[in-house]
């Protein structure tokens, strides 16, 4: 594995009388796509909160790009972003409005040049000047990614980002995703979704009752399943083969 970018050992959490995390044991490489995979309630958005600062643990240990995430909080949270499971947007503003916005909060230089920047990064310069109400599901999602790139931070979490969305919007989202791993971000991200998580990670941990029961390249996960008896049939399209070839796209051009 590179640099560690994101370590946990042991991590507690409980709400209640409810134990959330019993024991999580996480390592992450630095430009590395890791995906936490999961179902609903098995610790993935509590795991991320606490990464991110936002709640403390009951026990264990966390570090994120070598801060503590509870004694070094406010370095952590300079040097992440989080995007959650619905777009952060201001749905009143314009894209361009809604970048400037984030990064004179974020002190930047240059606002406007920031903002165009990533508005022409993630291919939204021709809406930028349009009421993000107007936009789609799948624009707002990569607006709101873009968002969580002013500042170039090191670590971006992304909490089940294709939630809700179409499947051309998942696409668009699982190519901006590849789009950052490409340029040497650290992308945890969660999801409930299988074929995302093949498609998209280098690494996944299964996470089952708040523990990780499994993990390793998507390649070695399979290698923990009996081989399937080989039957010689006819090669079906898969569901996404069919939708992109009824709207007019390729595999390759909508990645």
């Amino acid at each position: 594995m590179n640099e560690v970018a994101i370590k946990t050992q042991g991590l507690v959490k409980s709400f209640k009388h409810t134990e959330v995390l019993r024991g999580l044991d996480l390592e992450v490489g630095r430009g590395e796509i890791f995906a936490l995979l999961g179902s609903n309630g098995a610790g993935k958005t509590t795991t991320v909160r606490i990464l991110a600062t936002l709640l403390k643990p009951d026990g264990g240990a966390a570090e994120v790009n070598g801060f503590d995430v509870v004694s070094e909080a406010e370095k952590v949270r300079r040097s992440i972003s989080l995007t959650g499971q619905f777009a952060a947007v201001d749905d009143i503003l314009t894209g361009r409005e809604n970048l400037i916005m984030i990064a004179k909060l974020r002190g930047i230089a240059r606002p406007r040049e920031a903002a165009d920047g990533l508005l022409k990064r993630f291919g939204l310069e021709d809406a930028a000047a349009r009421r993000v109400g107007s936009y789609s599901g799948g624009m707002k999602r990569r607006l709101d990614i873009a968002m969580s790139l002013v500042g170039t931070p090191a670590v971006i979490f992304l909490d089940e980002p294709t939630t809700g969305l179409d499947p051309e919007a998942r696409l668009e989202v699982q190519k901006s995703v590849r789009e950052l791993s490409a340029g040497g971000v650290t992308i945890l991200l969660t999801t409930q979704y299988l074929n995302e998580a093949e498609q998209l990670a280098d690494r996944v941990a299964i996470l089952h009752e708040g523990a990780i029961i499994a993990s390793g390249t998507p390649d070695e996960l399979k290698k923990l399943f009996p081989p399937a008896r080989i039957e010689y049939v006819e090669k079906q399209p898969t569901l996404e083969e069919i939708f992109l070839a009824v709207i007019g796209k390729s595999r390759e051009e909508a990645r």
